[in-house]
């Protein structure tokens, strides 16, 4: 009687365009059902029957309802698939090919596209790029992806590196050369510095050598730095294929036991690299520190030939000073360069102590790794005096190009840090007074009183507050304007340093030698300067993903399981601690059902980094507490522990 009934028909769709609805980001649970997440606050439940609809981050409208007396959402129309590209393990079955995402969060099968020549390509357990064709909220009956590329085979020991490069869509490989890109292009004058006795400190294991410096220390007791840069911009015309190349890598990705350079290594490793004894082009600037450790107006670029005399290394060069270890100089004139460079670090930290912001030393974790890539231990590296010294030194001669550039061009790449945001500054103000220490929000937001700011916090040395506001504080960036640099304390910072390895320091190579040269600049696009913001980005989280890999097989082995360990407190989220083991680097959770048993009870307060249990404050970011290894989750590279109590 009702079948087909008009009005029937109609009221239904009254009914359901009154039914209200909601839109946000679907979020998984390990138990198969899931939430919308409308905000930070507000959050819906999605029954099991309707999760299989939907996958992990999807973005999506959802109809909300009442169900047994609770708001549930039934999910409508699909915004933007959390997957689109990406990565994943292969199955097969039945001579099917089915694909599971490489995600914590998405563990189920998906089906790929019949092809033949992929089923006789993919094996059980190889990896590969997907793309996804179909989902079942678009109206497909079911989930399905086009397979794109295999990455590799299953057992290979490079998987970490080469499926993480993937799922970043960063190159895998080094840049093809051509005969012609080795072939020195540019032929001006340059000065002939081949006599002066150039070193180079880098780690034992560096090829891509891109600075040497020389030291001339003055009757009036001043400096006269003399920085040689390896000059890539020599052999790669603007343009070129090769520079097109390197302007979309934008940096050499270093990588947990290697690195897959910007340029061809025939360039980065042997013809550009400043290498002990051999005649190279360089880009070189002479600059004067004062005797109070100022940087002169006196600073001169030029075009060079220089010969490298030694190529020394950090532990060296530290142990001799340190007065440790059998290393010595091997020349007079080599001793006499170290002591100088050392004693200009040692001015330039008295300077930078007093007038910008210095860094604090901290720990660096080196992965050892064997000859196929598989996983040994882990080292820890600190920063010693002949690090200070290069960086030291490095830090001169960026601080010179910026101003150089600044006062010829007015654009070039800087490096930028803006300190505060108005609304940060104030909340910064308002935490730092808790803690009786007064500033003004006007006074943290100038370049001056930053660094007060941060010089009273490194005299202070109390960790919480000092990761308390760095959370405020805003990220670096790059501009093609001057800008201040407030996490360094300089009013302008460009690099160009590492040409070899970094886009950004070729671009400024080019306008340095355009104003050397008299010949017109090339002014950088704002593109560009996106691509390697972009990129160092991806870069990064690469990094920290192989990392997060890597630790999850090390810490697999037996000897770990029963082992207590000292961590630090890095963060507190909705649901448990994260933190650092200090003997290694590694990155662990602590759920909160390890704290705690009754949730109830338990309050994460992200905002002020700290635990409480029935409002009692019990853990705190930078706190060192022990812990053990509960679960190592090598699919998921999730490393659980538990607390030591």
């Amino acid at each position: 009687m009702f079948q087909n009934n008009p009005l029937l028909t109609q009221l239904k769709k009254h009914l359901h365009a009154k039914t209200p609805r909601v839109e946000g980001i679907v979020k998984s649970t390990e138990r198969g059902f899931g939430f919308l997440e409308v905000d930070l606050q507000k959050s819906y439940f999605i029954p099991p029957k309707n999760m299989k609809n939907v996958m992990h981050g999807d973005k999506i409208i959802a109809l909300l309802k009442i169900e047994k007396d609770r708001e549930i959402v039934e999910p409508e129309k699909l915004i933007e698939p959390f997957l689109n590209r990406f990565v994943g393990k292969i199955e097969k079955k039945d001579n099917r090919l089915f694909i599971i995402p490489d995600h914590p969060f998405l563990k189920d099968l998906i089906m790929c596209q019949f092809n033949n020549n992929c089923v006789n390509i993919f094996n059980n357990g190889d990896w590969a790029i997907a793309q996804l064709t179909k989902h079942k909220l678009k109206g497909d009956h079911f989930f399905c992806a086009e397979l794109i590329e295999k990455i590799t085979q299953k057992n290979d020991p490079l998987i970490p590196w080469l499926v993480t490069l993937a799922r970043y869509n960063l190159s895998r490989k080094e840049p093809l050369s051509e005969k012609n890109d080795l072939i020195l292009k540019e032929h001006d004058d340059r000065k002939d510095l081949t006599d002066l006795d150039f070193i180079t400190i880098d780690n034992i294991n560096t090829k891509d050598i891109d600075d040497a410096l020389f030291v001339d220390e003055k009757i009036n007791g001043e400096i006269v730095l003399t920085v040689a840069i390896a000059d890539p911009t020599a052999y790669i015309k603007y343009g070129s294929k090769l520079d097109i190349s390197a302007s979309k890598r934008a940096f050499t990705n270093y990588l947990p036991g290697f690195n897959i350079p910007m340029l061809p290594r025939h360039l980065s490793e042997d013809i550009c690299s400043l290498k002990p004894n051999e005649r190279r082009p360089a880009l070189a600037c002479h600059i004067n520190i004062l005797k109070d450790g100022r940087i002169s107006d006196k600073i001169h670029f030029f075009l060079a030939w220089i010969k490298s005399k030694e190529k020394l290394s950090y532990d060296h060069v530290s142990d001799w000073i340190e007065k440790t270890g059998q290393w010595k100089p091997s020349t007079k004139s080599i001793e006499k360069q170290i002591l100088i460079l050392h004693r200009l670090c040692l001015l330039r930290i008295k300077w930078r102590k007093i007038n910008a912001v210095l860094f604090k030393d901290s720990l660096e974790y080196r992965f050892h790794l064997s000859e196929n890539g598989h996983i040994i231990d882990v080292v820890i590296e600190k920063r010693r005096i002949a690090h200070k010294i290069i960086e030291e030194s490095m830090i001169i001669a960026n601080i010179s190009a910026a101003n150089f550039l600044s006062k010829n061009l007015g654009f070039g790449i800087y490096n930028i840090h803006t300190g505060f945001d108005f609304i940060n500054a104030e909340n910064a103000v308002s935490f730092l007074k808790s803690y009786n220490l007064n500033f003004s929000t006007e006074e943290i937001t100038s370049l001056k009183g930053f660094c007060n700011l941060r010089r009273v916090l490194n005299i202070l040395s109390n960790n919480y507050i000092d990761s308390r506001i760095r959370r405020f504080q805003s990220f670096g960036d790059f501009s093609t304007t001057p800008g201040p640099h407030f996490a360094l304390g300089f009013a302008e910072y460009a690099t160009w340093t590492s040409p070899i390895r970094k886009y950004s320091d070729m671009i400024n190579h080019r306008l340095l030698k355009s104003i050397i040269k008299k010949e017109k600049p090339i002014k950088p696009s704002e593109d560009i300067k996106l691509i390697i913001s972009e990129q160092r980005r991806r870069n990064r989280m690469a990094e920290r993903d192989i990392s997060d890999w890597l630790y999850a097989i090390l810490l697999q082995q037996k000897k770990y399981q029963n082992k207590k360990f000292n961590a630090e407190i890095t963060d507190i989220s909705r649901s448990g601690i994260r933190a650092r083991l200090i003997e290694n680097g590694a990155n662990v959770f602590i759920p909160g059902i390890f704290i705690h048993p009754i949730r109830n009870e338990l309050n994460f307060n992200k905002e002020l980094g700290k635990v409480f249990i029935n409002g009692i404050m019990h853990y705190k970011i930078s706190d060192l507490i022990q812990v053990t290894l509960s679960d190592v989750r090598l699919e998921t590279r999730n490393i659980i522990a538990k607390p030591h109590f």
